[in-house]
């Protein structure tokens, strides 16, 4: 949980102020143990969340008049559901709480809340207020102080595209990981800016190369010439530019050699995004751990006076790993191959291609995608714009 957007906010801080129990929890304001009345008449307690919308950890104005519900529905005095509250049955979870309703209840005037003080009394006047007149004194109110836990997040700041998507408990499946990127070039780098967007637990960088001019044209984000004068390793770079966002980001500043293999232990996938022999003893260490891995590749060559070529992911997990040398998935290509790939002919809208759908085959394996087919092998044939799936599970 985290306490900065209620210290910056305004709106939120007028609520502590005046002794609401709240947090910020996975993006959402809660308002916690806010009275109701239950359809057999009993004075109960529920959670009442609201999607943030924040800027810099700044509450904004609210995108829209919706809560979600903690709680059984609440009732007027007569044991009627409060159908004004428009309520539909969502149930999800959101950081442990079981969320059961859904509420849609717009201000008669305006038709839309100020801010997010405004939105959130108004709702609990109206779902507390049958339990005050049954029960005099009973309120929302009650001064509780809550410590802030700041291992609940590796972001520096909410994450709130999770909350407006009402995801997080799907997000939620990725956070006990440990991930490793082995090369951090083209494909590489736009893999480290997708997984750094995603709430895992760690992220472990692994290349001994330097941050050079070319980089900048093939990796996310724009590097300055102040910056490329710094003379950083790759892992350096990356790590202090995401460790703005996001903790959890840890260097390596060396090559995955046969003397470093042993830093695989521990890792819960592991995204190889290198080329060469240096390749084979990694692939075989992983095997031997258990750890699945996504292999990713382009194959580009000039054609007259375009470009043509493909885009390779290859997937290896504990249950299918024959795929690989049966059928020659991976490319494990010695130092003496040339081809117009080692002459960096590269084109970061592939590498972005290249990365996201290795980073897709990779959520699917923990579940917060679904997947259908099952591929262990995917080609993207540039000029034919097709999309080739095998090797599915046998």
């Amino acid at each position: 949980m985290s306490r900065r957007p209620i210290a910056r906010s305004p709106a939120l801080q007028r609520l502590a102020g005046e002794g609401f129990d709240i947090e910020v929890l996975a993006g959402y304001l809660v308002v916690h143990n806010v009275p109701y009345i239950d359809d057999q008449g009993a004075v109960r307690r529920g959670d009442l969340f609201a999607a943030l919308r924040l800027n810099n950890d700044v509450a904004l104005e609210p995108e829209d008049h919706q809560c979600k519900w903690a709680g059984e529905m609440p009732c007027h005095e007569n044991g009627a559901s409060m159908q004004s509250l428009g309520p539909s049955s969502t149930p999800m979870t959101i950081a442990g709480y079981e969320v059961k309703w859904n509420f849609s209840h717009k201000p008669a005037l305006t038709g839309r809340y100020s801010d997010f003080y405004e939105k959130m009394t108004m709702y609990v006047e109206k779902i507390s207020g049958p339990a005050q007149a049954r029960q005099p004194g009973v309120t929302a109110i009650n001064h509780r102080a809550r410590t802030p836990d700041p291992d609940d997040s590796v972001f520096l700041y909410e994450d709130t595209a999770s909350s407006r998507a009402d995801i997080v408990a799907i997000n939620d499946k990725l956070k006990p990981l440990r991930i490793g990127i082995i090369g951090l070039g083209g494909t590489g780098s736009y893999v480290l800016d997708y997984i750094a967007k995603s709430p895992v637990q760690e992220i472990h960088l692994f290349d001994g190369d330097g941050l050079e001019q070319h980089n900048a044209f093939r990796a996310p984000g724009a590097v300055s010439g102040e910056e490329l004068d710094e003379e950083l390793t790759k892992v350096a770079f990356h790590a202090r530019t995401y460790s703005t966002m996001r903790r959890g980001i840890i260097p390596h500043p060396y090559a995955m050699m046969p003397d470093k293999l042993h830093e695989l232990e521990g890792l819960d996938f592991v995204f190889l995004c290198m080329e060469g022999s240096g390749k084979r003893p990694i692939v075989e260490k992983l095997e031997a751990l258990g750890i699945p891995f996504a292999d990713v590749g382009m194959g580009i060559t000039i054609h007259g006076e375009s470009l043509r070529g493909q885009v390779r992911t290859t997937t290896s997990t504990p249950a299918k790993r024959n795929h690989v040398y049966e059928k020659n998935r991976i490319a494990f290509s010695t130092a003496d191959d040339v081809n117009e790939y080692d002459k960096n002919i590269q084109v970061a809208e592939l590498n972005a291609l290249n990365a996201a759908l290795a980073v897709i085959k990779f959520k699917k394996l923990f579940g917060f995608y679904d997947d259908d087919s099952h591929e262990h092998f995917t080609i993207f044939v540039v000029a034919a714009a097709e999309t080739i799936n095998e090797d599915g599970d046998e």
